[in-house]
């Protein structure tokens, strides 16, 4: 069932939100400082250290002698290693802005599990109407533009396992149908990208490709989302190609890490 634009609610709690968030960022990338998690959260230390030592008495959270928190055993069980989704972040960091400063839309890193797939980064646009931040957020991997692209590079073996009946016997409704999803997933090996008009989301339009490692395997998806309204197909071809750069500049720092 298609999804509304997700805005914030009408009377947020600043401190679940903050806590939420911080949960999320120890989880994807494997440990922060307090200092660190301030300047991600926009707040002063004093309120880190108070999230943080909320999250630790709940098992959200762990903190070393080395004054690092990480991911407690609540979190443990994060489906990609800490390390990789931190490499991921940081390197596409700087090219999802030149993303954002190129076309003033609101650019996104994806990373695939199973059948869904995560946000490990967002970086909103400035515009007044805009899609907020996804960083965190998981969604069924056929309904985005990310996860359809990184589902594309599966071998029909691999599709035929994510998508096993077994997985879904007490949510049958969950399970798309193969048949047109393996058409579809055929035609975007071709082109190379993937456009999600109101798929995941009613009022959202996302256009997206692929970042490759070294072995030129899928290691995640870039994306950019819009409101549909300033969704202009002529602009298509020139999204791609900015979300491409991107993505070639992303695998190249990749391939420079050890």
């Amino acid at each position: 069932m298609d999804k509304p634009l997700k805005t914030p609610p009408p009377y947020p709690i600043a401190s679940v939100d903050h806590a939420l968030r911080a949960a999320t960022m120890l989880q994807m990338e494997g440990g922060a400082t307090v200092s660190q998690i301030a300047e991600r959260l926009g707040v002063a230390r004093s309120t880190a250290h108070r999230v943080l030592a909320m999250l630790v008495y709940r098992d959200f959270a762990m903190r070393g002698e080395d004054r690092v928190y990480r991911a407690g055993p609540v979190l443990e069980l994060a489906a990609h290693s800490p390390s990789l989704v931190s490499r991921l972040r940081t390197v596409a960091l700087p090219h999802l802005r030149r993303v954002v400063d190129l076309l003033d839309e609101t650019a996104n890193l994806i990373v695939r599990t199973g059948d869904t797939v995560r946000f490990i980064a967002s970086v909103e646009c400035r515009q007044a109407l805009r899609v907020g931040s996804r960083e965190g957020m998981v969604f069924p991997a056929h309904r985005t533009t990310a996860g359809l692209l990184l589902l594309a590079d599966l071998a029909d073996e691999e599709l035929q396992k994510v998508y096993a009946p077994e997985h879904y016997r007490d949510r049958p409704a969950d399970r798309p149908d193969l048949a047109p999803l393996r058409t579809e997933l055929r035609r975007l090996r071709r082109s190379g990208f993937a456009v999600n008009r109101e798929r995941s989301e009613r009022g959202l339009v996302a256009v997206g490709v692929l970042v490759r490692g070294r072995d030129g395997t899928a290691s995640a998806g870039l994306s950019v989302s819009m409101p549909s309204v300033r969704y202009d197909p002529q602009r298509l071809h020139s999204l791609v190609a900015t979300l491409e750069t991107a993505a070639h500049s992303v695998e190249e720092d990749l391939a420079d890490q050890p």
